[in-house]
């Protein structure tokens, strides 16, 4: 059984039922070590402009620990210093060689789990998200401080870099990291559960549609996430609007600071089949998936993937993905799923929604279909595989890792 600890910046919805799995699947003794509380505590996030507390369990099936922060607060916004737990070099002095993957790099408590990992006797896995994609976007100078002290400063401590996807990977060889000590860990979601709502709920549109007030004949698309710039629910609204279909409905699942524009833009072009919903909590979220036709994702620059793209695919939605979308490469498959486009370009959007609203029923499940298939192999069961013998540097079969 493989000794692993993760090394997280606080429970996030998304890795929870990742940790359960790989503890419940018999092949990790696991630990997670969280820096923070926020997650778990309902605490101010400035995306949704609200408190926000999960409603899905966090901490259930596996093993954590909770590491003193020296910084005041119990959030993890702030910058660099605002996450320094040093106990996390007491618990790696404590544990056995271990697999140790840590999350990113944008916290202290991250660069001294690296370190005193690696110099403790860990294999030292780096899980991060940069996208090559977004690294144009960066200032020059910016870019090339980051570019030397990553390439000379971090990753010579790293014995393992475990990409997420395709412009993750592009990233790190980008870097000079070679190719032999890359991983894929593919980001995803608890495809099992999202599948298992789909299927309760996939006969019940019409009901979960009269929820809402949309015609079970109408055509629905539906966006999921902040109201934020990095978003960019603006270019969806616009587009939706300039795309003129008729008996089509758009669904903002989601709040947060850009709110008030939105709905100024609504009143002002008479937009009636636009709804805004207010912050959905993961148990009902899938109610929206399952009520809808389209999904969209049009995010700029800092959308380093988007995980309700893998979760809108569970409900066998065709996708629309805006080209700085950091799972865009991965996850659609132009004509075959849905479509890219330009980011900002809301002209190109609005044709393409045009496209996809205005095909026959079945085409549209077809690409649905596809949407399905596609997700699947982004699953916990191929972050598990792929962590014990691609993250084992002792080079011995599975069956006969030490580790």
């Amino acid at each position: 059984m493989r000794s692993v600890i993760f090394l997280y910046s606080h429970p996030i919805q998304y890795f929870a039922p990742l940790s359960r799995f790989l503890a419940e699947s018999g092949r990790f003794d696991l630990t997670v070590c969280y820096c923070s509380r926020q997650g778990l505590d309902a605490l101010p996030d400035a995306g949704f402009g609200q408190s926000v507390q999960w409603d899905v369990p966090l901490l259930d099936g596996y093993r954590s620990v909770f590491l003193p922060n020296w910084r005041s607060g119990a959030g993890t916004v702030g910058g660099f210093w605002t996450l320094l737990n040093p106990g996390i070099i007491r618990v790696l002095w404590k544990t056995p060689p271990s697999t140790l993957v840590v999350h990113g790099w944008g916290y202290c408590t991250h660069l001294l789990a690296i370190v005193f990992g690696r110099l403790l006797g860990h294999t030292v896995c780096l899980r991060a998200e940069t996208p090559l994609s977004h690294e144009a976007m960066v200032p020059q100078p910016k870019r090339w401080l980051k570019k030397w002290l990553l390439r000379l400063g971090l990753f010579p401590w790293v014995n393992r870099f475990l990409y997420i996807g395709t412009q993750n990977r592009a990233f790190y060889r980008h870097l000079g990291v070679p190719e032999n000590q890359l991983v894929f860990t593919p980001y995803c979601v608890d495809n099992a559960r999202f599948s298992a709502q789909y299927e309760a709920l996939r006969y019940k549109k019409s009901a979960l549609r009269a929820k809402l007030g949309i015609p079970e004949n109408a055509r629905m698309v539906v966006f999921s996430g902040k109201f934020i710039s990095k978003k960019r629910p603006m270019d969806l609204l616009r587009a939706f609007h300039l795309a003129g279909v008729p008996n089509t409905f758009l669904v903002f699942v989601g709040d947060g600071a850009m709110r008030p524009d939105m709905e100024m833009y609504c009143q002002k072009n008479a937009l009636t089949t636009v709804l805004l919903t207010g912050f959905v909590n993961q148990s009902v979220i899938g109610q929206y998936y399952a009520a809808a036709d389209v999904f969209v994702m049009c995010s700029g620059a800092g959308e380093t993937w988007g995980l309700a793209v893998n979760e809108a695919m569970n409900f066998g939605l065709p996708v629309l993905l805006s080209d700085l979308t950091g799972c865009a490469d991965d996850l659609c498959r132009p004509g075959i799923n849905g479509h890219t486009f330009p980011t900002g370009d809301v002209l190109a959007l609005a044709g393409l929604l045009r496209q996809l609203l205005t095909l026959p029923a079945e085409q549209l499940q077809a690409l649905g279909r596809e949407s399905e298939k596609i997700v699947a192999g982004y699953s916990f069961e191929s972050v598990a595989r792929n962590l014990l013998v691609g993250a084992c540097v002792c080079g011995a079969a599975e069956r006969d890792c030490p580790l």
